[in-house]
């Protein structure tokens, strides 16, 4: 999936619009002053860095399947608490947390329901799950314009529209069938000013995520196609990328 290189790489090709995703997510949550927070696949720290700034170290813990990317939120965060986990196998006690975030995480797990109910059971009763996920599949993702440019190069080229979240409503519906209520549901937008083409495309080819695995997996000729495609498809420069997350949050029910 190319989630296993450097920190700094995924900094400048995700990290880029998902560190401004994550205040209005965090408030969108309901994050505040005195709670236990947790991260759910933290990544190298972009919503971190958020929760941090508003709680205090102390109050944060992450988990992070990659052991690159937790290893550099250890770094960054040293007064955090930050596991090597997935979300389907928490190493936490029942309800230790009062909210749990989980920001473009979900279209990367293999049964967001099972997943969801997991990250439900370390969040106490009456407490909150969350999630968002770039809107993949209805094309005003940050990585929209590339997929688009790309299915004209490669017809048979992956996406990630399919990607579990990626459409209206999917989030509720996996946030009530883990067992949360209250479900409430948004779509949150970000914009991001790229002054050159350079700035632009240069993080693509660092090889994050599946448009860094399918850029790998190119030859020589095939990247440079790829590369003269979309500097004539891109608007010229300076051009601004916008990104818009399907969004939803959930209420633990209290205990029978």
């Amino acid at each position: 999936m190319g989630f296993e290189g450097a920190a700094v790489d995924y900094d400048r090709f995700m990290g880029r619009y998902s560190e401004l995703l994550s205040s209005p997510f965090s408030n969108f949550a309901g994050v505040q002053q005195g709670q236990r927070v947790l991260d759910v696949g933290c990544g190298p720290g972009a919503l971190t860095a958020e929760l941090v700034a508003r709680l205090g170290a102390a109050a944060v813990t992450g988990v992070e399947p990659s052991a690159s990317y937790s290893a550099a939120a250890r770094e960054r965060f040293p007064g955090a608490r930050i596991e090597m986990a997935a979300a389907g196998d928490l190493p936490f006690e029942d309800a230790e947390f009062d909210v749990a975030l989980a920001q473009l995480v979900v279209h990367f797990m293999s049964d967001p329901v099972h997943d969801l109910r997991e990250v439900a059971r370390v969040v106490r009763p009456g407490g909150v799950v969350a999630a968002c996920v770039w809107d993949h599949a209805g094309g005003t993702s940050p990585l929209s314009q590339f997929w688009k440019v790309l299915s004209t190069v490669d017809p048979d080229a992956p996406s990630e529209s399919e990607r579990p979240g990626t459409r209206r409503g999917q989030l509720g519906r996996y946030l009530a069938a883990a067992g949360l209520h209250e479900i409430a549901e948004t779509v949150l937008t970000v914009r991001v000013l790229h002054p050159t083409f350079e700035d632009w495309w240069q993080p693509y080819v660092r090889g994050v995520g599946p448009v860094g695995a399918y850029i790998a997996s190119l030859d020589d000729a095939g990247r440079l196609r790829l590369e003269h495609t979309l500097r004539f498809e891109m608007p010229p420069a300076p051009f601004e990328v916008t990104g818009s997350a399907w969004t939803a949050r959930g209420t633990v029910p209290a205990q029978p």
